[in-house]
């Protein structure tokens, strides 16, 4: 079986500009995997959902939270990185001066889940480094060199692009080492699945609230077909089960106050997502461009994120554009009412 650092020396070999981004995904894989042995643990590695400290959202900095930070930085400070933004932090953190890359880092996804034995995760992106540490994360999402996601569930899994594909790799606990598991990864068309939290459905905008009219209708509604719906929420738990069964998820911005521009990261977990999911065939939206044409003007700049079979995040973007929800909710539809059936 291929281990991961054998796969990232032949993909590195007789390039020079690979070998730090191979190095970097090497330690980022080290950290995930000394983080596996903690959730594997659970509780008698002590209480890890306690809340130490505030947090941005307002759901409190957990132990496990911190503990992943700490792990992740500390590899990253043996890799050739000159800065390290991370959701955990609030300014960019310089590591290396003068090193090639920049990496942004979420190092727990999912932290509500930590008391409940469910998914969790990791997100990085790695990104040419500038002269500042600002600089060099506050540029479009498509000038990614590789990103990835880690899933903390019933196996540990990475799943990774380097720019040309995306391969899927399984560690194994017995060696703390990833194995590649599936390679050239395509998301899956066509299939009858989409991830939303329907508990939020007063909230959404027109475009989505039409949308999911159209899947819940079933095979009397326009789509003629039925769909099912899942929710983990946990986004790298979701992000895997696309990329294996395909389907869509949702997470839009709404009327709540502080969801107006939805919850998710557009550096550190929507551009990672995003550059998965165009290089396996799939797409990312915010609803009205894809992800990876967009540029965030702060460092934890939220977006709404929509993701997964091309087909459907299309529908959906073509939902936004026809009503135009930011112009006073001009819709081409009733309240209740559905679009014409579309791809």
């Amino acid at each position: 079986m291929t281990t991961l650092a054998e796969h990232l020396d032949r993909w590195a070999s007789g390039d020079n500009a690979r070998p730090p981004i191979a190095a970097t995904i090497v330690a980022l894989a080290k950290a995930a995997a000394e983080l596996a042995e903690i959730v594997r643990l659970g509780p008698l590695a002590g209480d890890m959902a306690e809340v130490v400290a505030e947090s941005r959202d307002g759901a409190g900095q957990k132990a496990l939270d911190v503990r992943a930070e700490e792990l992740f930085e500390t590899r990253l400070r043996a890799a050739p990185v000159a800065w390290l933004a991370s959701e955990e932090l609030d300014h960019v953190l310089e590591l290396t001066p003068g090193a090639p890359l920049a990496v942004a880092l979420d190092p727990l996804d999912g932290s509500a889940n930590i008391e409940q034995a469910s998914m969790m995760g990791a997100l990085f992106s790695i990104l040419p480094a500038a002269g500042t540490g600002e600089a060099s994360f506050l540029v479009p999402g498509g000038r990614q060199l590789a990103a990835g996601v880690v899933v903390y569930g019933s196996f540990t899994a990475l799943v990774l692009t380097l720019g040309d594909g995306v391969d899927i790799f399984a560690l194994d606990p017995r060696t703390g080492r990833f194995v590649l598991h599936r390679s050239g990864v395509r998301v899956p068309a066509a299939r009858r699945e989409y991830a939303i939290n329907a508990s939020n459905a007063r909230h959404w905008p027109l475009p989505i609230k039409a949308y999911i009219e159209e899947l819940v209708a079933g095979a009397s509604g326009p789509r003629g077909v039925d769909y099912n719906m899942r929710w983990v929420a946990c986004v790298v738990a979701d992000l895997y089960r696309i990329l294996v069964k395909g389907g869509i998820f949702l997470y839009p911005g709404d009327s709540r106050k502080g969801y107006e521009h939805g919850r998710l990261r557009l550096l550190y977990e929507a551009f990672p997502i995003a550059f998965i999911m165009d290089r396996a065939g799939g797409l990312a939206s915010d609803g009205f461009h894809p992800i990876l044409e967009l540029t965030p003007a702060d460092l934890h700049e939220r977006t709404p994120l929509i993701f997964g079979s091309k087909d459907k995040v299309d529908r959906v973007m073509a939902l936004h554009h026809a009503s135009v929800p930011p112009a006073g909710q001009r819709p081409l539809f009733g309240q209740r009412g559905l679009f014409k059936a579309g791809s």
